[in-house]
């Protein structure tokens, strides 16, 4: 067993999300969103270096020292899986664990309204799932990869830095590709997919302009490929994807995503109120004939009022997600104002007014 595995253990019995270790720092855990210090001396830089070297692979060991950051996974059999970045700062060496829950929980245990798995059994397209750092992406991807490994017959290919949920295969073969490990890097990962005969790829984020366009030329060429991004709306989302490409490809782009990008799930993380815990407020985007045409034509501005019209199809906003959560009195008010996209909406609620608006 390794040193640092107590600190874990202790993760895992507080129900922390992640773990800090910095030196010069003692230890600290994030519990339900905050920030509490674990009562132990502060870190000396070389004890804390060789609690960190002993876990990590020898690889990831040179990359680190080459470069002064790494991510990567570490697994403690029976309690967790945990991504890992290790980092140089000011005072010495630094690192920030996150818990995987080895238990895969499912959309209905997520409490994910019913459009989420019908989006996840698309035979093809696009479906993104975006949000803030920490808001709880992978753990709704987790979630719809599940209900399709449950429910189709189907090859799975995910390429992710670290992999982070790993699935059994079940209905569907699941293969896991991690970047620096199986494969240089996502671009060469997606590329060798188109040859490895999936059905649906997950492209653990997509970073930049060459991922996104293997992604999007995936998705038109009859594959359903699921990704994330750091946006905070469905439209903004669109933007994004357009946007990273040069000026005099974008209408083509808006083309082809019109054509490819079947639904967006933008989700923000709020503690709860009514019990202990953290609970996922989602704005979801379906891609009906009217809001393709609103792509096409460069009209993602009205995207935020088909939304509001297109409730039949399962969409919500952000917005009306938060006001039924803080209704239901499961989330503060503040959180919710905080949160909001229009938080005008939510200022009646508050029991003072902000310090600036």
């Amino acid at each position: 067993m390794a040193k640092i595995d107590a600190f874990f253990k202790l993760m895992n019995d507080q129900g922390a999300s992640d773990l800090h270790l910095v030196a010069g720092s003692q230890p600290i855990l994030r519990v339900h969103g905050d920030m509490e210090r674990v009562k132990y001396k502060p870190l000396d830089n070389d004890e804390l270096k060789a609690m960190l070297y002993e876990i990590a692979p020898e690889n990831k060991i040179k990359v680190f020292e080459e470069t002064g950051d790494v991510d990567f996974a570490y697994e403690i059999p029976g309690l967790a899986r945990y991504r890992a970045n290790y980092f140089q700062q000011k005072w010495g060496v630094g690192a920030v664990f996150r818990e995987i829950p080895s238990t895969i929980l499912t959309a209905e245990q997520l409490g994910l309204p019913k459009v989420i798995t019908s989006l996840s059994m698309l035979h093809k397209g696009m479906v993104l799932v975006t949000g803030p750092t920490g808001s709880g992406k992978s753990t709704t991807l987790a979630a719809m990869m599940d209900y399709v490994n449950k429910n189709k017959k189907s090859h799975i290919i995910t390429v992710e830095d670290p992999v982070e949920f790993v699935h059994q295969s079940q209905s569907c073969i699941v293969n896991h590709r991690e970047v620096g490990v199986h494969t240089q890097g996502f671009k060469s990962a997606l590329r060798g997919a188109l040859r490895e005969d999936p059905d649906i790829i997950l492209v653990g984020e997509m970073r930049d302009l060459e991922t996104i366009e293997l992604a999007l030329e995936a998705a038109s060429t009859g594959h359903l490929v699921f990704g994330t991004l750091h946006t905070q709306s469905a439209a903004k989302t669109v933007d994004r994807v357009i946007d990273v490409f040069p000026a005099h490809q974008q209408a083509q782009i808006r083309t082809t995503l019109s054509e490819s990008l079947k639904g967006v799930v933008a989700q923000n993380l709020f503690k709860r109120i009514d019990k202990k815990g953290r609970m996922a407020v989602l704005e979801v985007l379906v891609v009906t004939p009217a809001v393709s045409n609103l792509i096409r034509e460069g009209k993602t501005f009205q995207i935020p009022s088909a939304i509001q019209t297109g409730k039949k199809f399962g969409m919500q906003s952000l917005d009306d997600a938060i006001l039924e959560a803080l209704e239901a009195k499961k989330v503060s008010a503040e959180d919710a104002y905080d949160k909001a996209i229009v938080k005008e909406r939510f200022l009646p609620f508050l029991s003072k007014p902000p310090e600036f608006i």
